[in-house]
């Protein structure tokens, strides 16, 4: 029997969080830092899902792992001994190959997976006990994913009408099967779980952004300042900022409106920015919805 914050299994489970990705959709960005280490309202992605995980009682080396390979010595460096590191070779496995990379570590444990790159927020609930659902009741045999009415319940990609929000719980049984090669959950174990009626959809009530475009990554970070601003106590701010978030050590001389400035980064004098990132002195990356 495992037990969390507002949870309770019958079965024993460990977590993995997948962010060995390139992040290819927010280049150039992601040629800078690795998509797991973008911050969102100056908070790196992958330190909100481990707080997360952290609020569901899943902590440390022996219950939360971290795959890592594009950017990876970042992402190692990041985590320290926080948790359990499979740094990939060559090649990101993918969702599936990255966890069969850790099957030895899993050990016959039940698996949530969590997306670096998810953003959940719940106004009403603290990180951890939004999810908590997902897990509660849980016997090891279903694959259950965590889900949100889709706008079109028939599109591709949805299941029972809803579509994934960046966490999913696999049955040892399934995990143990799955090779370390590349290969994608979606695929190999939810499809197939879905097609012999063992899968199960929790919804989750809150907002979620998957930050895989600069727009959807701009709106999370949006979201996290509750419709104000976020500016970091180190940084330097001249200029007009009007909901914003702005890095440690960023300077801004110029005008941003609906615009994340990177820590470190710089907004010159006579700038103005609208719907964009910057990070450094010069990438500025339009992120306006089309």
């Amino acid at each position: 029997m495992t037990a969390g914050q507002g949870w309770r299994a019958a079965v024993d489970v460990c977590a993995v969080v997948l962010a060995a990705g390139e992040g290819t959709r927010l280049r150039p960005l992601t040629e800078r830092l690795p998509k797991a280490l973008c911050p969102v309202g100056n908070v790196p992605l992958l330190d909100r899902v481990l707080n997360r995980l952290a609020g569901l009682g899943l902590t440390g080396p022996e219950r939360v792992a971290v795959n890592a390979c594009y950017l990876g010595d970042r992402v190692v460096a990041h985590v320290g001994l926080r948790a359990h590191l499979s740094v990939e070779p060559g090649e990101p496995l993918g969702t599936a190959g990255g966890v069969g990379n850790l099957r030895e570590w899993i050990a016959g444990r039940g698996v949530l997976v969590g997306n670096a790159d998810a953003y959940l927020a719940d106004r009403q609930v603290a990180p951890g006990p939004d999810i908590a659902a997902l897990l509660d009741g849980w016997d090891g045999r279903c694959v259950r994913l965590l889900g949100q009415p889709a706008d079109d319940p028939a599109a591709p990609g949805t299941f029972s009408g809803h579509r994934f929000v960046g966490f999913s719980l696999l049955p040892w049984r399934l995990v143990h099967d799955l090779p370390a090669s590349f290969g994608d959950l979606v695929r190999t174990v939810w499809r197939p779980a879905e097609a012999a009626g063992a899968l199960e959809v929790v919804p989750y009530r809150g907002t979620f952004y998957d930050t895989g475009t600069p727009a959807d990554y701009l709106a999370a970070n949006l979201h996290a300042t509750g419709g104000g601003c976020l500016v970091d106590p180190s940084a330097t701010v001249t200029g007009p900022v009007r909901q914003a978030v702005v890095g440690a050590g960023a300077t801004v001389l110029g005008a941003v409106t609906r615009t994340v400035v990177w820590p470190g980064a710089t907004v010159h004098a006579g700038e103005r920015l609208t719907d964009a990132i910057r990070a450094g002195t010069d990438l500025t990356v339009a992120a306006a919805r089309r």
